[in-house]
């Protein structure tokens, strides 16, 4: 059963809705075809509300991924499957039919694994910055296993949300993801990496995650699927999409010049001007002025 939480700003109110295994934190704006928005790691879906207000004529449905922002996870269920899985019975939970998933970063991997899952096949699947390639060289060996071997200290969670807790640590942080920080984002984000329960959710996460079974099979995705990328994205190199689009078979990548990772909260009404009119077409909106 949905139990609602303050409302934010621009009508997105939260809610909090137990649908096993999970207690999940969710936000949802808007009337219309359901789209649902997934954040990526060590975000929550607060990261959507810059953007939320300028795709009228949707609802939009932002959950909190398990261990994440206000979600609180009911089992080790941190994977890239286990967590399209439950998503996509938190869906079913609670009555959406997403036609379109939206995913930044990590949450675009979630987003093609979660479509196969959904019980109504979703119209097409959109990544921002989309996190579609394994870390590479000594990143791509040591990065999971430092993930793992952190989260068996109970106290190392606190000790990273104590070091990265920092605003200044945080706006250069989101720096060098190529992305701009304005005071807002600082502040969010500083929310987030000062709570030790967010951190060990972000930590379990990369420790779990596991793209080679999803690319392996990537050239299979036969949805349509639009990728943005930020030509400045230091985080995920905007030829990670390019490379990607070439694979999925009916994919379209679209640049954004001067954008960094965090390209739809630094500049959402730039995303949105290429988004609102593609998800009209493809979610089949009604009555709203493009």
């Amino acid at each position: 059963m949905a139990q609602p939480t303050a409302p934010a700003a621009h009508g997105i109110h939260g809610q909090r809705i137990r649908a096993a295994p999970h207690d999940w934190h969710v936000r949802i704006a808007g009337h219309g075809p359901d789209v649902l928005l997934l954040h990526g790691a060590g975000g929550s879906g607060a990261s959507w509300e810059r953007l939320m207000p300028l795709l009228p004529g949707f609802r939009l449905i932002a959950p909190d991924l398990p261990g994440q922002g206000q979600t609180r996870p009911g089992a080790p269920r941190f994977g890239l499957p286990e967590m399209a899985s439950d998503l996509a019975a938190l869906a079913r939970h609670a009555g959406w039919a997403p036609r379109i998933v939206l995913g930044h970063s990590a949450g675009a991997a979630i987003a093609l694994e979660l479509a196969g899952l959904l019980d109504a096949r979703p119209r097409a699947v959109v990544g921002v910055n989309a996190a579609l390639s394994p870390f590479q060289g000594v990143a791509g060996w040591l990065f999971p296993r430092l993930a793992r071997a952190m989260t068996l200290s109970p106290f190392m969670s606190h000790m990273v949300a104590r070091m990265a807790g920092a605003p200044p640590r945080i706006a250069r942080l989101i720096g060098s993801t190529g992305s701009t920080a304005d005071p807002g984002m600082t502040r969010a984000y500083h929310a987030l990496m000062s709570d030790p329960r967010h951190v060990a959710g972000t930590l379990r996460m990369m420790a779990a995650w596991d793209l080679a079974p999803l690319l392996a099979r990537l050239d299979r995705i036969d949805l349509p699927v639009l990728l943005l990328a930020g030509s400045k994205d230091r985080a995920v190199l905007p030829a990670v999409s390019h490379r990607s689009a070439r694979r999925l078979p009916e994919a379209a990548c679209i640049d954004l010049p001067g954008l960094g990772h965090l390209a739809h909260e630094e500049a959402p009404e730039a995303v949105a001007e290429i988004l609102h009119p593609w998800l009209t077409r493809r979610a089949g909106a009604e009555g709203v002025a493009l």
